[in-house]
């Protein structure tokens, strides 16, 4: 607390985004502020709590912190240069080491001195790390410029270079993308998964053909031969199955989607948990967006109803959504997390590790509709196809 990371954040960003004070904990819920950070790009800054906070309020406002690290590509450890290094410090620097979290060490407070404790500018060699460090003045702008391009640094380090598609396509292949357009959809646009889908097949060479269910048979009509690949939304597994071949490969975005966020192999050991389930069983069911339920939702409707038909029991649901997830797991005898586009990788890892942590098996929309309507072997055979040992990734 009080080391000026609201000030900093203000300082990184040109703007007076965080509000700032000399009183101890003035930070209460993290403050996201999106930039472009050259040379890496868009990114989205977070400022949070202070790790040392104390009593019943600062208690949740460290949880806030927790929750904001797991979500974290990158951080950035900021230190009261004029205090040294104090065990709050040592904490933080460990946390992040233990969650993988590449960072950069900013001794703020620069213009006013600075310890002998507070080491080199270059490395902060006294967390026993040979992390990137520099001093700063949030005041002055000292070194402002410098601490953007270590955090730049840091973050591209961890930046995944994992393709939406990857192995799946090949230059010269027809991929067919089938993506419903019913009450459900979002109003004169496709929704993530499916932009990317189109950008990945795009990028490999590969040709892009879009319909909806219902327009389906046309496309393949349209086809000199069949699609080398058919991907779909997941709701629609059922009435696409029963109009391609069943030589054809056919997935669904959410399943790509999990692939790409590096859950897939323990998302899919999960799945057959569903046929376990018993009356009364609680399932999650856990959205990484927020938006208003519409009549056919399918994390409110169609996924609860083919869960009900498909096990013959007489199961309970909870939902959340957007940023809220549990942190007492439980209750839940199996949670189904959608695709989870709205949330970066790390996030995604982070929500499964606190469900194996807790015991709780949790698999995806994609994978669950897929089982409930028997295609889950075929919806995933495209990713033994591409492994060189003939197993899932």
């Amino acid at each position: 607390m009080n080391a000026g990371k609201s000030s900093l954040v203000n300082a990184v960003t040109s703007q007076d985004m965080s509000v700032v004070s000399s009183a101890p904990g003035t930070t209460t819920d993290p403050v996201k502020k999106s930039m472009e950070l050259l040379p890496l790009g868009p990114v989205l800054l977070i400022d949070t709590p202070g790790y040392d906070d104390s009593g019943e309020l600062g208690t949740l406002r460290v949880q806030k912190t927790m929750d904001a690290i797991r979500q974290s590509d990158a951080a950035v450890l900021v230190v009261d240069a004029t205090l040294g290094v104090r065990e709050c410090d040592k904490k933080a620097a460990a946390l992040l080491k233990e969650k993988a979290i590449p960072f950069v060490v900013a001794w703020n407070k620069a213009d006013l001195g600075a310890p002998s404790d507070s080491g080199a500018s270059g490395k902060a060699a006294v967390f026993g790390l040979e992390t990137p460090a520099v001093f700063v003045s949030a005041k002055t702008g000292f070194n402002i410029e410098e601490l953007k391009e270590k955090i730049a640094l840091v973050a591209k380090s961890s930046d995944s270079k994992k393709e939406f598609i990857g192995g799946l396509v090949k230059p010269g292949d027809t991929v067919i993308l089938v993506i419903p357009t019913d009450e459900s959809a979002p109003k004169d646009r496709i929704i993530l998964p499916q932009q990317m889908a189109v950008r990945s097949v795009i990028d490999k060479g590969a040709l892009a053909l879009s319909c909806n269910p219902q327009t389906l048979d046309a496309a393949l009509l349209s086809m000199k031969k069949m699609p080398d690949l058919v991907i779909t939304d997941s709701q629609a597994f059922s009435s696409v199955a029963k109009i391609l071949p069943k030589e054809t490969p056919l997935t669904s975005f959410s399943i790509l989607m999990a692939d790409y966020k590096g859950t897939l192999r323990a998302e899919v050991d999960a799945v057959q948990k569903i046929k376990e389930l018993k009356d009364k069983d609680l399932v999650l069911i856990s959205e990484g967006c927020s938006h208003r339920r519409q009549c056919a939702d399918i994390g409110t409707v169609k996924l609860p109803a083919a869960l009900k038909k498909f096990t013959g029991k007489d199961l309970r649901f909870e939902w959340t959504s957007g940023q809220g997830f549990p942190r007492d797991l439980s209750p839940y005898a199996l949670a189904i997390h959608c695709g989870a586009c709205m949330l970066n990788a790390r996030e995604m890892q982070g929500r499964l590790a606190l469900a194996k942590e807790s015991g709780l098996p949790m698999t995806n929309y994609g994978m669950a509709l897929a089982l409930c309507s028997g295609l889950l072997e075929r919806s995933l055979a495209v990713f033994a196809a591409i492994d060189q040992k003939g197993a899932l990734r």
